[in-house]
């Protein structure tokens, strides 16, 4: 691709930056449609990120910033705006520039995971769902069930505080949303999802008893080790759709690419280029 000087620039800022994967899947989008965007990588230690956060919205083209590790909590208490899923989920992915100049902040993980369910068929408004892990994926996970109208919504994780804490996020800005803490039986749920690192080594223990899954529940996963987990193969097993881990992330780039006024596109078309 041709940079020149009309290129816009997303910085994606974190520490360290040699793991970051959205370079090698947003650039090559960029290139293969002809937008003249680039994703750039950009190392910063805490002690500096919020100079370097306001510093970079003072260049006419930066047209947003990708949030990650170990900053997507600080964000919070360092922008004007946190939109609903970043406030229940108490962290932060992604920030603009809003109408008036102010910063806007929100979070997507969750986002990209009911798009990937709803798009494989799951109806999600009414429905019954457990979150089994209330860490940052967790709560960004049930913040987005809940702004897609689930009627129910169970909290699970060892630290009971943590689901306890993620509930009364929750009720504030869905005070009709049934909110329960407490219990990991995946028994007469629409939809469980395991938000917990179990399946990220050899040998993890199953996050529920899938003996009590029905096989009418869709399940899905946030490890992206290996596509098709020890859970979601027991959960295939019993009959259960399945979503895999990595399908998140893919899903979660056109809200992305929307959010930071860019042209979207598909998980599909995302996967077709990507340079992983």
């Amino acid at each position: 691709m041709i940079i020149n000087g009309h290129t816009v620039i997303i910085p994606h800022i974190g520490y360290p930056t040699h793991s970051f994967k959205a370079p090698l899947i947003y650039n090559p989008y960029f290139a293969a449609h002809g937008i003249n965007a680039l994703v750039v990588p950009m190392a910063c230690q805490p002690d500096n990120f919020e100079a370097l956060l306001r510093s970079l919205f003072k260049l006419g083209n930066t047209q947003g910033a990708l949030i990650t590790m170990p900053h997507k909590v600080t964000t919070v208490g360092l922008v004007d705006e946190v939109l609903p899923a970043a406030a229940i989920a108490g962290a932060v992915n992604a920030v603009r520039l809003g109408p008036q100049g102010q910063l806007q902040a929100d979070m997507f993980d969750g986002e990209g995971f009911v798009r990937g369910v709803q798009r494989k068929g799951l109806k999600l408004q009414g429905a019954r769902a457990l979150v089994v892990g209330s860490g940052g994926v967790g709560c960004a996970i049930a913040a987005s069930l809940a702004g897609a109208g689930v009627a129910a919504l169970a909290l699970y994780d060892l630290n009971t505080a943590s689901s306890l804490a993620l509930g009364e996020r929750l009720k504030k800005h869905y005070p009709q949303l049934k909110v329960s803490t407490g219990s990991k039986d995946p028994a007469g749920f629409d939809l469980v999802v395991n938000a917990t690192p179990l399946g990220m080594n050899e040998g993890d223990p199953l996050p529920v008893d899938v003996s009590r899954l029905d096989a009418s529940t869709f399940v899905g996963e946030v490890v992206m080790r290996t596509d098709m987990t020890a859970f979601l193969s027991a959960a295939q097993a019993r009959g259960c759709r399945v979503q895999i881990g990595s399908d998140m992330l893919f899903e979660q780039i056109p809200a992305y690419l929307e959010f930071f006024g860019l042209p979207s596109t598909t998980a599909e078309e995302l996967r077709a280029v990507a340079q992983l």
